[in-house]
Protein backbone atom coordinates (compact mmCIF):
# COMPACT_ATOMS: atom_id res chain seq x y z
CA UNK A 1 0.00 0.00 0.00
CA UNK A 2 1.29 3.37 -0.51
CA UNK A 3 1.70 5.80 1.78
CA UNK A 4 0.63 9.60 0.55
CA UNK A 5 2.64 12.18 1.79
CA UNK A 6 1.56 14.15 5.48
CA UNK A 7 0.41 16.78 3.80
CA UNK A 8 -2.66 14.73 1.95
CA UNK A 9 -0.71 14.73 -1.39
CA UNK A 10 -0.78 11.59 -3.23
CA UNK A 11 1.16 11.03 -6.33
CA UNK A 12 -0.38 7.40 -6.89
CA UNK A 13 -3.72 9.06 -7.08
CA UNK A 14 -2.42 12.56 -9.15
CA UNK A 15 -1.72 10.95 -12.44
CA UNK A 16 -4.98 12.43 -14.64
CA UNK A 17 -6.52 9.12 -15.08
CA UNK A 18 -6.10 7.75 -12.06
CA UNK A 19 -7.74 11.04 -10.18
CA UNK A 20 -10.52 10.94 -12.74
CA UNK A 21 -10.88 7.16 -11.83
CA UNK A 22 -11.23 7.66 -8.27
CA UNK A 23 -13.43 11.06 -8.76
CA UNK A 24 -15.77 9.05 -11.02
CA UNK A 25 -16.04 5.91 -8.44
CA UNK A 26 -16.51 8.05 -5.61
CA UNK A 27 -19.95 9.67 -6.81
CA UNK A 28 -20.75 6.55 -8.42
CA UNK A 29 -19.88 4.19 -5.58
CA UNK A 30 -19.54 1.25 -7.91
CA UNK A 31 -19.03 1.89 -11.91
CA UNK A 32 -18.91 -0.76 -14.52
CA UNK A 33 -15.24 -1.23 -16.02
CA UNK A 34 -16.88 -0.44 -19.77
CA UNK A 35 -18.74 2.52 -18.06
CA UNK A 36 -15.27 4.01 -16.72
CA UNK A 37 -14.14 3.84 -19.86
CA UNK A 38 -16.20 5.56 -21.88
CA UNK A 39 -16.37 8.33 -19.22
CA UNK A 40 -12.34 8.87 -19.43
CA UNK A 41 -12.50 8.38 -23.40
CA UNK A 42 -9.68 5.80 -23.08
CA UNK A 43 -8.78 1.96 -24.52
CA UNK A 44 -9.27 -0.71 -22.32
CA UNK A 45 -5.82 -1.51 -22.25
CA UNK A 46 -4.84 2.31 -20.89
CA UNK A 47 -8.10 1.74 -18.33
CA UNK A 48 -6.67 -1.58 -16.95
CA UNK A 49 -2.88 -0.01 -16.47
CA UNK A 50 -4.46 2.66 -14.42
CA UNK A 51 -6.84 0.36 -12.15
CA UNK A 52 -3.49 -1.79 -11.39
CA UNK A 53 -1.83 0.90 -10.01
CA UNK A 54 -4.40 2.08 -8.19
CA UNK A 55 -5.24 -1.98 -6.80
CA UNK A 56 -1.66 -2.45 -6.12
CA UNK A 57 -1.97 0.75 -3.94
CA UNK A 58 -4.82 -1.22 -2.08
CA UNK A 59 -7.35 2.27 -3.43
CA UNK A 60 -9.75 0.27 -5.72
CA UNK A 61 -11.12 -3.28 -5.62
CA UNK A 62 -13.13 -5.03 -8.00
CA UNK A 63 -15.76 -7.39 -8.62
CA UNK A 64 -16.27 -9.98 -11.28
CA UNK A 65 -19.82 -11.32 -12.39
CA UNK A 66 -21.83 -12.60 -15.02
CA UNK A 67 -24.46 -10.39 -16.94
CA UNK A 68 -26.16 -10.76 -19.79
CA UNK A 69 -24.12 -13.72 -20.84
CA UNK A 70 -20.37 -12.09 -20.52
CA UNK A 71 -18.04 -11.54 -17.65
CA UNK A 72 -17.89 -8.03 -15.90
CA UNK A 73 -16.07 -6.47 -14.12
CA UNK A 74 -17.53 -3.49 -11.42
CA UNK A 75 -15.17 -0.76 -9.70
CA UNK A 76 -15.22 0.50 -6.71
CA UNK A 77 -12.76 2.84 -4.11
CA UNK A 78 -12.30 0.77 -0.98
CA UNK A 79 -11.93 2.50 2.57
CA UNK A 80 -8.65 2.98 1.82
CA UNK A 81 -9.04 4.62 -1.42
CA UNK A 82 -12.04 6.77 -0.65
CA UNK A 83 -9.67 8.70 2.55
CA UNK A 84 -6.80 8.93 -0.03
CA UNK A 85 -8.65 10.02 -2.70
CA UNK A 86 -10.79 12.41 -0.30
CA UNK A 87 -7.20 13.71 1.14
CA UNK A 88 -5.31 14.45 -1.53
CA UNK A 89 -8.77 15.82 -3.73
CA UNK A 90 -8.37 18.21 0.08
CA UNK A 91 -4.86 18.98 -0.37
CA UNK A 92 -5.74 20.15 -4.31
CA UNK A 93 -8.27 22.50 -3.30
CA UNK A 94 -6.15 23.52 -0.62
CA UNK A 95 -3.10 24.28 -3.30
CA UNK A 96 -5.61 25.83 -5.40
CA UNK A 97 -6.79 28.52 -2.72
CA UNK A 98 -3.34 29.54 -1.80
CA UNK A 99 -3.01 30.50 -5.13
CA UNK A 100 -5.87 32.33 -5.71
CA UNK A 101 -5.30 34.20 -2.22
CA UNK A 102 -1.84 34.95 -2.83
CA UNK A 103 -2.81 36.83 -5.99
CA UNK A 104 -5.32 39.13 -4.91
Amino acid sequence: MTVPGSDGFDPVIHAPHRLRICALLEAAGEAEFGTVQQQLQVSASVLSKQVAALMEAGYVAQRKAVRDTRQRVWLRLTADGRTAYRAHSATLRAIIGDGVNAAT
